[in-house]
């Protein structure tokens, strides 16, 4: 059964200026305790707009079962704030997942992965009963293609998966860290993808997921949002999907 929780305290606006970003991120990371179902385990993603999530569904764990998280990061976060994490495994369905975005567009599609955890997110999210994003009115756009893709891609596959973005019109480039490779939670590489206009997120998503050596596209629509709390200048905007 849902239960609403007690309104939690909005951050102060700023006399000189609009909400930062920052506090949008927790005016919706707040908000989306609301979908949270007492009782039950919640799906957690990665980002800094879910770690405010996170820092929120800590004033209620001992109302939820726990968690079951996207990302090692994520994981590191709610068990220090003493919520229980359970392995995806152990786990037939949840009643609710709440992530951020990269992107998202008027019909719930997304761009995920800018944090590096889009396959665990994609997982997790294909659990879950409902989808709710959680962003910043930044992320909202009309075609997704804006922000690089983010691809998981075998790590002896990138200059052919790079070829083949080219000849769609994208530039892609191996993500680094300290000047090497960034790895995965995964054990693999990525590669971000620029110059892209993604018309139809479901037919994309579904052409370069059959790609020998990808091994999550971060386009979002057979994973796509239900809602999206959106942070506004006037507050928390709803959109369903």
């Amino acid at each position: 059964m849902n239960t609403t929780p007690q309104p939690l305290q909005a951050p102060s606006v700023p006399e000189s200026g609009p909400l930062t970003q920052d506090q949008l991120k927790t005016l919706v990371g707040q908000a989306a305790l609301q979908y949270v179902v007492r009782g039950e385990l919640v799906g957690v993603g990665t980002g800094s707009t879910v770690n405010k999530f996170i820092d929120a569904l800590a004033t209620i764990k001992d109302q939820i079962k726990g968690a079951v998280s996207s990302s090692v990061a994520s994981t590191e976060r709610l068990l220090a704030l003493g919520i229980p994490v359970f392995d995806s495994n152990e786990v037939e369905r949840l009643a609710v997942y709440i992530d951020g975005a990269d992107e998202i567009d008027g019909s719930g599609n997304m761009v995920k992965g800018g944090g590096a955890a889009l396959t665990r997110e994609k997982i997790v999210a294909a659990q879950s009963d409902k989808f709710v994003c959680i962003a910043d009115e930044s992320k909202l756009v009309q075609t997704l293609g804006k922000f690089p893709l983010p691809v998981e891609v075998i790590p002896m596959a990138c200059g052919r998966i790079i070829r083949q973005f080219a000849a769609l019109g994208g530039q892609g480039t191996i993500r680094l860290k300290d000047g090497q490779p960034l790895v995965t939670d995964n054990g693999q590489y990525l590669i971000d993808v620029t110059g892209l206009q993604i018309a139809d997120p479901r037919a994309f998503e579904a052409e370069v997921s059959q790609w020998p050596g990808v091994v999550t596209v971060g386009v979002f629509a057979f994973q796509r949002a239900q809602v999206c709390l959106l942070g506004t200048s006037s507050g928390v905007k709803t959109l369903n999907f």
